[in-house]
């Protein structure tokens, strides 16, 4: 069936505008920029989007399948395959990766776009090995999906039946092909662990590291156009890659502009006029340059008119993010106007600041924005997916909106994932979200063959001029983890071949991608690698020998045997860029993907589920230190229970770590501490499955993002026991100082009266400080509140100011473990739901406390402002944002109420 493709419609920041003559460039480059012509030499840009025609080797299946897409997407849709996530269906679908497959296009071009003098195949994003042919000739060959492939096709191109098809080889088979090839020596691992259900040597193909299987991921090594596919066509000139960034002279208080363009370019043009002009800043120029044939770039500078107050860029939490309107006019030397760009910019100046500390060995390693220091608070990204085309705008935004309604400020976009589409960046902008953007390497070695590094330094070189434009990415990372990998020997690499590993380790990191980020982007700091000990691990040639060394850098850090409530267990780091904890998903996101036999603890599919070794048990024996095992007789409720638990561990222990690495931010012992940022692994699911992350594959809120929104608080505080003291700290990241008292309640778990009450005189809190503002001896407390012990009592305590004005959330200590707890009866929780004008509404009534009560309304959209609570009053109001239209009487059926003490009644 011949398809006559559409043109493109204008597209600025989402709105879509239909304009005479006016085509978008490189719409998967710029994000927020619009490109149009004035009667000048226009780039018309026709979409090859669409309905294509998919088959396999032997042409036993042929089907419809969209681009953007994949082949496991197309199958499922024309219902060849089941969803690839229910069940077993990872490892039954095998076949799927092992095939080739090719994809086909037939569409007419206009007679306007055949007449240009260059005509352009442009190709956003191949997934990943294939050969790429236009009306039976072969215009090029693809081995990257984070590359765009740009074809010149025009001679190729007829009117009306033009055929382009692509020819993906098996990503497996590919990678193993080249693995082969690579005979001089291994380059670790080959295969991944064997509870991952993975394929082996995804080293060797520039994809996706997690799509061979990850440890909380499936395998799932699909192929497909993943990103848009057209034809551009121009005669003289075409924006081939545009980037603004700000940089700022601190001595003479002055802010300049940089616009660079990539332009391809047909013929030699002399006197070009370039205008600059930023009307809101007033502030404006005109530059005249020569411009090449053929494809090269341009820089240039634009002061910013010192008497005008620019507004800066702020991370969530400590001020806007206002944006400026550039206007770029291009002319010819007779003053012809050519095109006009208008894009978004911003302002705001980053810092990775080491330098040395008084009293410790080491380095500093935090984060300056706009000349202030800030504390990182936030979580790892990992892909939303298995197959991105699936991953909606409004499903990314939630996600992202979920990080900020977090109270938190960055996430760390993972190098085992892919590259973030530009509404990510967009959206990171719009919520003050930092990013933290690692180079696509993850838990390897790599080769460094020429072909390799050919692919990767283009990779490196368009993802770098896609993204600097973002103010929200704040540092460049070369990859996950291989530093630690290399020094502290994950793959038992002989000591003699050594030397091998670290030249291939220097010649990709240093010698090709940060030599390419230092080169394109002079606006942010670069790392080698995370974790790493920074300016150390160069000093040592870029591998330290204990890349770990809480003393410098940033430092990943996970342990599954020591008791997660003890703050003794974790490392006092400057930075800590990955910690956490697992925990299930709850039951209403299995039943989709699970039969009834497999909703148990013990069932074939929660062991197929678990991609870490040994990944359950260790969740029951951290949820055996302080609870009790779920007992139900009934295997469904003792299953449900169990779920729930995993969660209440996971909250917990992540809540402890990372409320001592925020008390840690203004103390140094032994050298230790100073610490500027957490980050748990990890914030959202790829699937429906066991995972350290806080929000379920769909976007619903486990219990820890409920207390990461008290975690990572802007005041907060933070209660522990050392030597048979209790220790509270008042933590603010606000920029002003504060004058605050802490208020403790003591409780009998018995009753919901507090037995006694204690107030701390008023301390002062500087901004960006944690202080310690209350010290007592637990067993002096327990004595003064009169027949209390740690078995029977436990603690929660607030922050006052000396108005009697609450700053911050409501705090608790237990001082025991709850199963250890005397006095912990059935609550008898009730909960009604009811409507007001503006919200839905859940009346909770308990007649005993409660710890950990857990609202849960099954697969209704939407979250609850508070979840996970420790009930301390009678009755508490909750409010439930649905995220579709939902009544008093669909909430009402849904809901569910849990605590603790229910897991235990008969």
């Amino acid at each position: 069936m011949t398809q006559t493709r559409k043109w493109l419609p204008s597209l600025v920041n989402n709105e879509v505008k239909m304009v005479p003559r006016v085509f978008v460039l490189l719409l998967s480059s710029f994000g927020f920029l619009e490109v149009w012509s004035h009667g000048g030499p226009v780039s018309l840009v026709q979409s090859l989007d669409g309905e294509w025609k998919l088959w396999n080797s032997n042409k036993s299946l042929s089907l419809p399948a969209r681009v953007p897409g994949c082949v496991h997407t197309a199958l499922q849709e024309q219902g060849f395959i089941k969803d690839p996530y229910f069940r077993f269906n990872d490892l039954l679908y095998e076949w799927i990766s092992l095939d080739n497959w090719t994809y086909a296009s037939t569409f007419a071009v206009s007679k306007e776009v055949r007449s240009k003098q260059k005509v352009l195949l442009v190709l956003d994003g191949v997934d990943t090995a294939a050969s790429i042919w236009l009306n039976g000739v072969s215009v090029g060959h693809t081995d990257n999906m984070f590359r765009q492939y740009v074809f010149p096709v025009r001679d190729l191109l007829t009117g009306e039946e033009n055929v382009l098809t692509v020819h993906f080889l098996s990503p497996v088979l590919y990678a193993a092909q080249k693995r082969k090839a690579h005979s001089a020596y291994a380059v670790p691992p080959e295969c991944p662990p064997d509870v991952q259900k993975g394929q082996c040597h995804v080293n060797f193909i520039r994809k996706a590291q997690s799509s061979f299987s990850w440890d909380w991921g499936p395998s799932f090594p699909g192929a497909g156009l993943w990103k848009g596919v057209r034809l551009e066509a121009f005669d003289l000139l075409r924006l081939d890659r545009f980037a603004t960034f700000p940089l700022y002279d601190a001595k003479h208080s002055a802010w300049t502009l940089v616009v660079e363009m990539l332009l391809d370019t047909l013929q030699l043009m002399n006197g070009v006029q370039i205008t600059l002009d930023v009307p809101e800043l007033l502030s404006r120029a005109t530059f005249s340059t020569n411009v090449r044939q053929g494809n090269a770039k341009y820089s240039f500078s634009l002061s910013i008119n010192v008497s005008s107050k620019v507004k800066l860029w702020w991370p969530n939490g400590l001020g806007g993010q206002p944006s400026y309107r550039l206007l770029i006019t291009v002319c010819s030397e007779d003053g012809k106007s050519l095109y006009s760009v208008r894009s978004k910019v911003y302002f705001r100046t980053v810092e990775l600041v080491q330098e040395p500390i008084v009293g410790s060995p080491g380095l500093s390693f935090y984060f300056r924005i706009n000349g202030k220091p800030v504390f990182l608070k936030g979580s790892n990204w990992i892909p939303a997916h298995s197959f991105q085309d699936r991953v909606t705008p409004d499903a990314l935004r939630e996600l992202l909106r979920s990080a900020t309604d977090a109270n938190m400020n960055v996430l760390r976009v993972w190098g085992g994932g892919v590259y973030e589409r530009d509404a990510f960046y967009d959206t990171c902008d719009e919520l003050g979200l930092m990013v933290w953007q690692d180079f696509m390497f993850a838990c390897a070695m790599y080769p460094t063959d020429d072909d390799f590094l050919r692919t990767v330094r283009e990779e490196v070189y368009q993802q770098i001029w896609r993204l600097k434009s973002h103010p929200s990415v704040i540092v460049w990372s070369a990859n996950n983890e291989n530093e630690a990998a290399l020094a502290t020997d994950w793959f038992h690499i002989p000591g003699w071949r050594r030397s091998i590993y670290l030249k291939d380790y220097v010649t990709l990191y240093v010698n090709n991608i940060m030599t390419l980020v230092k080169q394109e982007d002079p606006s942010r700091p670069f790392l080698a690698s995370s974790p790493t000990n920074g300016a150390e691990s160069e000093r040592e040639g870029y591998v330290a020998d204990n890349p770990y060394d809480p003393r410098y850098g940033d430092t990943h850090f996970y342990s599954y045997e020591a008791d997660c409530w003890d703050w003794r267990a974790f490392p006092r780091a400057r930075l800590a860029s990955e910690y956490g904890f697992q925990s299930w998903p709850s039951l209403a996101a299995l039943l989709p993907v699970s039969v009834a036999e497999d909703r148990s603890f013990n069932s074939r599919f929660a062991d197929h589920r678990q991609h870490h070794l040994d990944g359950n048990q260790q969740m029951l024996k951290q949820a055996s230190i302080h609870f009790p095992l779920p007992n139900s007789s009934q295997p469904l409720t003792r299953f449900t229970h169990t779920l729930y638990l995993t969660q209440v561990t996971q909250a917990q222990c992540v809540k402890t770590q990372t409320e001592f690495y925020r008390r840690s931010r203004s103390e140094l012992l032994g050298g230790l501490g100073h610490t500027m940022g957490a980050l748990y692994w990890q914030l959202n699911d790829i699937w429906q499955g066991p995972s350290w992350s806080s929000i379920e594959f769909g976007g619903k809120w486990k219990m820890l993002h409920y207390f990461a929104v008290d975690f990572f608080a802007d005041v907060l505080p933070v209660a522990f026991e050392d030597d048979g003291e209790l220790l509270i700290y008042a933590i603010s990241d606000l920029s002003q100082d504060l004058k605050l008292n802490v208020v403790v309640s003591v409780y009998k778990w018995s009753d919901l009266d507090p037995i006694c009450m204690l107030r701390s005189k008023s301390a002062a809190v500087p901004g960006g400080s944690a202080v310690p503002v209350f010290k007592r001896s637990i067993a002096v407390l327990l004595v003064g509140c009169g027949n209390c012990s740690r078995l029977s009592c436990l603690l929660a305590f607030h922050l006052e100011d000396e108005n009697g004005a609450r700053h911050g959330p409501v705090n608790h200590h237990f001082l025991c473990s709850p199963k250890d707890a005397v006095g912990l009866r059935p609550p008898n929780i009730t909960a009604k739901v009811r409507e007001n004008e503006t919200e839905l509404l859940v009346d909770v009534e308990s007649q005993a406390i409660a710890p950990f009560v857990w609202l849960d309304v099954g697969d209704v959209e939407g979250r609850f402002g508070s979840n996970g609570f420790l009930m301390l009053s009678r009755k508490k109001t909750v409010a439930f944002h649905a995220r579709r239209n939902t009544s008093v009487t669909q909430l009402s059926r849904a809901l569910t109420v849990i605590s603790l003490s229910d897991l235990y009644l008969p």
